[in-house]
């Protein structure tokens, strides 16, 4: 046989079994965490928040991680996506394409992103220190958007960087200022894209627990102002885990499965209204 072919069908046959286990990683982790999840999973867990001996296990639920939750990714995600935008159409619409002062910012946004969140987290502190403020839904909120911020702003910026640049001198060439372009032009073509980065933030944010363990600290009620503490899933699923009852290391599963369900329906949402955003889009 031909070497070239061999090559080939091992190559096929790797890729195949790379896939396939990712796959079968992927389907082992929902699954255990589905069986060990389901058992645990009532009403009340979803619609209550910890009842006096919850950690023990009795009665009372996570609505307070869940909602807590909620609260600072949103928060975070926000405030990253009006920090992200301004940065992008910079680097897009007035920055020249390829320019040395570009490739620095996205080396430094590239440098951010693959810095730990725990390290976010123990700056997110040290900030709350000097600024005089304690562990609450505020300090979490702040600091997830440090964490997000890079994630938001490469994955928008490599969304503009697709649209043509055709596009924008045909702008330019109708008269348009380098603000017009970037905001009724760029942004309008790349609003399906950008939504998607918006969602994949929300969804690296919801899900990270070392950010917040030192900054949103933990309460067993929902949080009624910005001042106050607040409870996380990841948070959520790290303290009942670490118990010796088995009840309430069943809730842990329970609520990694509902954290889980949450970044697959907004992964889902983010492809559908992708989908449905770039239709009337000038390819």
């Amino acid at each position: 046989m031909d070497r070239r072919r061999v090559e080939e069908a091992v190559m096929k046959v790797l890729m195949k079994a790379a896939t396939l286990l990712i796959v079968s990683l992927l389907g082992l982790i929902v699954l255990t965490i589905s069986v060990r999840g389901i058992r645990a999973m009532s009403w009340s867990m979803l619609t209550q928040t910890p009842k006096g001996g919850f950690y023990l296990g009795r009665e009372g639920g996570i609505l307070n991680a869940i909602v807590g939750s909620f609260y600072v990714a949103g928060g975070a995600t926000g405030l990253a996506f009006a920090a992200a935008v301004p940065v992008v159409l910079y680097l897009n619409v007035f920055c020249r394409r390829g320019s040395r002062t570009a490739a620095v910012i996205r080396f430094l946004l590239d440098v951010l992103w693959g810095v730990p969140s725990i390290v976010f987290g123990a700056f997110g502190f040290l900030l709350m220190l000097a600024v005089g403020l304690r562990a609450s839904l505020l300090g979490g909120i702040l600091t997830v958007s440090l964490f997000v911020l890079p994630i938001l702003c490469r994955a928008m910026d490599e969304v503009v960087r697709m649209i043509p640049s055709d596009l924008l001198e045909s702008s330019y060439a109708l008269g348009a200022t380098r603000l017009q372009t970037a905001v009724r032009v760029v942004l309008r073509q790349a609003s399906a894209g950008i939504l998607t980065a918006v969602l994949i933030a929300f969804g690296r944010g919801i899900g990270d627990a070392a950010s917040v363990l030192f900054t949103a600290g933990y309460s067993d009620q929902i949080p009624q102002s910005l001042t106050r503490p607040a409870a996380t899933l990841p948070l959520a699923i790290f303290f009942q885990l670490g118990t010796p009852f088995p009840q309430v290391q069943d809730r842990a599963y329970a609520a990694a499965l509902i954290l889980t369900v949450v970044v697959l329906a907004t992964s889902l949402l983010s492809r559908r209204l992708g989908r449905r955003l770039t239709r009337h889009m000038i390819p």
